[in-house]
């Protein structure tokens, strides 16, 4: 058995920046609402025409691959987590193998939205642990902006929200002190209409009954959320799957050097920080130039803090992510 380590990381976000004030000239809003509610004060959105959910998990692979220093055809796996794929089908996986130009290795598509990129992390993880792949690339991108309903009926939603991608390469570790020391993942699904997106599905309305009904006034389109009610249940599941991991490595809260939540909500990140009774410098937060990238927001995090020296060889970081499903799940790492 091997152990799985991250060594390469590469994010990217579009250049377009969309203010709280920008927002306010959209629907009934404003700044201080909306950095009250979720700490955020900008995000990125993508301009038509100029990237995909694909796109943006490519330029960011290509970072991670290059800060990896191995060549893109000595990857052996894509696992590409995203709720915003570029088609209904097939999946983003096999459009970056074609658009990195790699070698036909497998390709995967994770749909576990907030939670999407711990999970593909896990999976990733076991493939290398058993020794089937040595190098495996994991994306986390989304591409939301395109899809939200930007008036006064969707501003609990469309104010959260942004763009962008973020992308891992790990690889196999011979010593098993260092890199990922366990993953913990666990669903809730009697709660998954809270957080949703119903149509288009096969379950209920597909694409024709849209169309057919014709009806502006359907908003099974565009994502629902019960905002307290998934705020209440992020906090508590995001402290179980934290001390689930720390208790299955024999570490303590004080050994954390660093916590990199999901970016869901900055409120929910400093509630979880008072808990564990972290410093500022031991949770990581960028929702608020960023929004809630969803599957990408992990990864995004988890990058710029390694660009910024937060993080060193020997280091302990947790990762943990709460959304749609419910799902949620926590990353120990020893750097």
């Amino acid at each position: 058995m091997y152990n799985s380590k991250i060594i390469g990381l590469g994010y990217f976000v579009p250049e377009n920046v969309v203010t709280n004030d920008d927002l306010s000239k959209l629907m009934e809003t404003n700044d201080a609402w909306i950095q009250e509610r979720t700490g955020i004060q900008e995000r990125r959105h993508v301009v038509k025409g100029e990237d995909t959910t694909t796109s943006m998990g490519v330029k960011a692979a290509k970072i991670a691959i290059e800060r990896a220093g191995i060549d893109k055809d000595d990857i052996d796996f894509i696992i590409f987590a995203t709720l915003s794929p570029d088609y209904y089908f097939p999946g983003p996986g096999v459009l970056v193998q074609r658009d990195l130009d790699i070698k036909t290795v497998g390709a995967l598509d994770v749909r576990n939205q907030c939670s999407g990129f711990v999970y593909a992390i896990s999976v990733a993880d076991q493939y290398i642990k058993t020794g089937m792949y040595k190098n495996v690339l994991v994306i986390g991108s989304e591409l939301h902006s395109h899809g939200l309903d930007m008036t006064t009926r969707g501003r609990g939603v469309s104010v959260i929200f942004g763009d962008g991608a973020g992308a891992a390469i790990i690889s196999r570790e011979e010593d098993a002190s260092k890199g990922i020391l366990s993953t913990h993942l666990h669903s809730e699904g009697q709660h998954a209409e809270e957080l949703s997106l119903i149509a288009p599905g096969m379950g209920k309305r597909w694409v024709n009954d849209i169309l057919a009904d014709n009806d502006p006034n359907d908003e099974s389109y565009f994502p629902y959320m019960n905002g307290q009610f998934v705020f209440k249940n992020a906090v508590v599941r995001f402290s179980e799957v934290i001390n689930e991991g720390l208790e299955k490595n024999n570490l303590k809260a004080s050994d954390i050097d660093l916590l990199v939540p999901h970016q869901a909500n900055l409120r929910i990140s400093q509630f979880i920080q008072k808990k564990f009774g972290l410093s500022d410098d031991q949770v990581y937060n960028n929702i608020m130039k960023y929004g809630n990238t969803t599957a990408a927001s992990i990864p995004i995090a988890l990058t710029e803090a390694w660009e910024k020296g937060k993080i060193k060889e020997g280091d302990v970081v947790v990762l943990a992510a709460f959304g749609s499903g419910f799902t949620w799940g926590s990353v120990i790492i020893k750097w």
